[in-house]
């Protein structure tokens, strides 16, 4: 790596964290997701002591596995609130990020009840956990798009939208924000408490997600079997962002939280920009430009209901926190169309060598903002 890119890095890693996590005790619960991999590899190389609680991964291959991270780990269901107790008193971390979840609708239907003590109790008992460890002073909670009443609007979701679902999943993300927001008015409101803030991200792309009945990851299967794929809702419109991008609104909120700021305790957006949604086929066309191997088709299935329209308002992040998406959609989809074709390649590190491009990229639109 050369001189520039390694200043680059420096230059987006210390704009966007000012070094906040260098030497911190960091838990991860859900580290062996898909966002939860993700951000303990960038939270290594920010210099953070990571530490996780999750279960085994469901899927074969995983993005976890894949990046054979060395962290001390926790392999544990989040229902068993004295469990995960033991286990936040033990590694007494200054941060917490909060992702493990159920987080697939249609599994949702099949089992609400595992879906609803996950996401709502499995919260409640984070968070806890966290109010009774001293050396806890801020959790960054992820929730999802999907915890907005699903209502007629003309833009997109704000913080301040009433909460609702009409899914178990959709339902269970509402009911985590409540449980959040239960949390930060009875317990965290003297000085010196817990800083408490929630995370709500559009649809996330990216490489190393092999979840069922997601988009990518079920168009990804598609191709490597030499297949077309059946696609449920083709128009329906989402809010489309890469995972680096989700994850450093999640990293700039936990930076301010570690730093004290109280204002900064409360649910925020970090969707990507207006013009960045689009509907399912849009999605699939682009990357078909990049990979004309994939092939789809519409099903005619009967399937559950599913929101027609997601749009986040992330305004609140772009103007009190200056958080803006790196790479809009069409980059988006090459990184991640690009991240599969070099896995099926047999390629080495494509995650870190993803990152570092991220990095670098996120460093060039700093220089060019010094710039001007």
């Amino acid at each position: 790596m050369g001189f520039r890119e390694c200043a680059l890095e420096g230059l987006v890693s210390l704009a966007l964290f000012g070094g906040e996590y260098c030497g911190r005790k960091v838990l991860v619960t859900g580290h062996t997701g898909f966002k939860g991999s993700w951000l303990v590899l960038w939270l290594q190389m920010l210099g953070a002591e990571v530490s996780g609680i999750a279960l085994d991964p469901p899927d074969s291959p995983n993005h976890w596995d894949l990046l054979d991270l060395d962290i001390d780990e926790y392999r544990q269901d989040i229902c068993d609130a004295e469990a995960v107790q033991h286990i936040i008193a033990k590694v007494k971390p200054e941060i917490v990020f909060h992702l493990a979840a159920q987080a697939l609708v249609r599994k949702s239907y099949l089992d609400p009840l595992s879906t609803w003590a996950t996401n709502v109790q499995g919260t409640a008992n984070i968070l806890e956990a966290c109010r009774h460890t001293a050396s806890v002073k801020a959790a960054v909670v992820v929730t999802s798009d999907k915890c907005y009443e699903q209502v007629d609007l003309q833009r997109g979701f704000r913080e301040d939208d009433q909460l609702g679902g009409y899914d178990p999943y959709s339902a269970s993300k509402a009911a985590s924000e409540l449980v959040v927001s239960s949390f930060r008015r009875s317990f965290c409101t003297g000085p010196d408490r817990l800083l408490l803030a929630s995370a709500r991200a559009g649809n996330v792309i990216g490489g190393g997600d092999w979840s069922e009945d997601r988009l990518i990851p079920d168009l990804m299967r598609a191709v490597s079997g030499g297949r077309s794929m059946e696609v449920r809702f083709p128009h329906a419109i989402r809010s489309w962002q890469h995972v680096l991008d989700a994850l450093s609104g999640y990293l700039l909120l936990g930076q301010q939280l570690l730093a004290g700021k109280r204002d900064c305790a409360s649910a925020w957006n970090f969707g990507p920009a207006a013009d960045d949604d689009a509907e399912v086929c849009d999605v699939l066309l682009a990357i078909q430009q990049v990979w004309p191997a994939v092939q789809w088709q519409q099903g005619n299935r009967q399937e559950p209901h599913e929101s027609a329209c997601l749009r986040l308002d992330s305004a609140k992040a772009r103007q009190q926190l200056g958080w803006e998406p790196v790479w809009q959609l069409e980059d988006s989809i090459i990184q991640c169309a690009h991240w599969y074709q070099d896995y099926l390649n047999g390629e080495d590190g494509i995650s870190h060598k993803q990152l570092k491009k991220y990095l670098k990229d996120a460093g060039q639109i700093k220089c060019d903002e010094v710039v001007v």
